[in-house]
């Protein structure tokens, strides 16, 4: 049986931008901090997508996406200096930056709906008070939207 944030179709395609850039770092034959830098953000965000999936408080949820956002634009920006470096053609570059671009679009998604239950908006809410955890899990909140 997985686990909640495993469920998660940003948390998957996390994962995919993690394999495709371990294969793209060996194939473009990454080095020094550029591949240190990649590595490090491109686990980041499913390791903070999994870890703020699994807080109690909407706020800690939405602090953690955010932290999980910020980890995927380092990635795509890494992609960017490489391209410029030349150590990587665009069309080798292209398909890792549009899995990248998914899981940005999808984090903005979770986090405007996290927002709208903290302000107390969103009618899909099983519990009344606005930051206080309603028993829902980001699977669910994925799902609406």
């Amino acid at each position: 049986m997985p686990l909640d944030h495993e469920r998660l179709v940003v948390y998957q395609r996390a994962i995919d931008f993690v394999a495709w850039a371990d294969e793209f770092m060996e194939s473009a034959k990454l080095k020094g901090e550029l591949r240190s830098q990649l590595e490090r953000a491109s686990i980041s965000t499913p390791l903070n997508i999994a870890e703020g999936n699994g807080k109690f408080s909407i706020r800690d949820r939405i602090r953690f996406l955010d932290i999980a956002y910020g980890s995927a634009l380092e990635s795509a920006a890494c992609l960017d200096v490489a391209r410029a470096r030349r150590m990587a053609v665009s069309e080798r570059i292209d398909p890792g930056k549009r899995i990248v671009e998914e899981v940005v679009r999808r984090l903005v998604r979770l986090r405007e709906a996290l927002e709208a239950r903290l302000a107390g908006k969103d009618s899909s809410s099983r519990v009344g008070e606005p930051g206080i955890d309603d028993g829902f899990s980001l699977f669910e909140l994925e799902a609406s939207y």
